[in-house]
């Protein structure tokens, strides 16, 4: 069952008022009525999806039914083999990765898991990355380079982990050493963000050849709440920030940021979950077999082009 989000109050309550003359068996009144208010409420979804607000995506692009990494694995990979640990210090649960068949390429697919309730929120930190994440990230990347292997991440987390625990173990450094491993692959590498795109956690494991995203995804180099408290001293100004900063999909396929958006189904990804995860498999399909006849230093080329473009007008 979905969870309404408060600007879809007025949606929620025609679906309540429809599912309660539904239950009315036999009622042939209540059961035209029902469908009636089911037209009009799938009329209003749409309507409010055409129209969202930045900050009204922040919140679609948070939704704790939005498909997760778990949830790629099983509609995506065949032959998934999970890898686990740094080879240093530990296994930081927020990044999984492991080897993988895409449509048929074999790859090394990875990205953020930020679980689906308490107990596997609390195991995957919400998809907030210690260094071990990042450096465990970097191993895949290395792992796939030497074997040849297409990269594909799927980005959503709110951002690396800021706890003092990570800054001792090296937070920064780690970021920068992953994003530093995504330009020198030589290999294809494809990036999505399927929810939120946060900052420096996200960037470590997106600086790819082609960057995807989600129709209400978000992607930003802090999250609205960070940027209004520190514009404005309130997190009450994060709508502001939110259109200020530029967050969404359309905004950053016009800057270059992004190079292709991937719709969702009517009303987001969390509806019909399925078909979100369909339409991603087929752009990521899409990338990887245009990026694959190139040399090994024609994609670094590529990638280092990609990114000193940004900004550039």
């Amino acid at each position: 069952m979905n969870s309404y989000l408060e600007f879809e109050k007025p949606i929620a309550e025609l679906d309540a008022r429809a599912a309660d003359l539904s239950r009315k068996d036999g009622d042939a009144e209540a059961a035209a009525e029902a469908a009636r208010l089911t037209a009009r409420s799938q009329t209003m979804l749409a309507e409010t999806y055409r129209t969202l607000t930045p900050w009204q995506k922040t919140q679609v692009a948070r939704h704790p039914q939005r498909p997760h990494f778990k949830h790629y694995v099983a509609g995506l990979a065949a032959d998934w083999t999970p890898l686990s640990g740094d080879r240093a210090f530990a296994d930081d649960q927020a990044i999984i990765g492991g080897l993988a068949r895409i449509g048929g390429r074999r790859v090394l697919l990875m990205g953020h898991e930020k679980g689906d309730d308490t107990a596997s929120r609390v195991r995957h930190n919400f998809g907030m990355a210690k260094p071990e994440g990042y450096r465990k990230a970097i191993r895949l990347m290395e792992l796939a380079d030497r074997f040849g292997l297409p990269v594909v991440t799927l980005v959503d987390t709110s951002g690396a982990f800021p706890g003092i625990q990570a800054e001792e173990r090296g937070q920064a450094e780690a970021i920068a050493r992953a994003t530093e491993a995504c330009l020198q692959l030589g290999v294809p590498m494809v990036a999505a963000i399927v929810g939120e795109g946060g900052s420096g956690g996200a960037v470590s494991i997106a600086a790819a050849n082609r960057v995807l995203m989600f129709e209400h995804a978000v992607y930003s180099v802090i999250s609205p709440e960070g940027c209004a408290s520190i514009l404005w001293r309130t997190a009450d100004r994060a709508p502001d920030a939110a259109e200020a900063m530029r967050v969404t999909s359309a905004d950053l396929l016009k800057l270059g940021v992004v190079d292709a958006v991937v719709p969702e189904p009517v009303g987001g990804a969390h509806r019909d979950p399925g078909a979100a995860i369909g339409a991603l498999g087929d752009a990521i399909g899409t990338a990887l077999a245009a990026l694959e006849p190139l040399s090994r230093d024609a994609l670094r080329a590529d990638r280092r082009a990609k990114f000193l473009s940004i900004g550039n007008y």
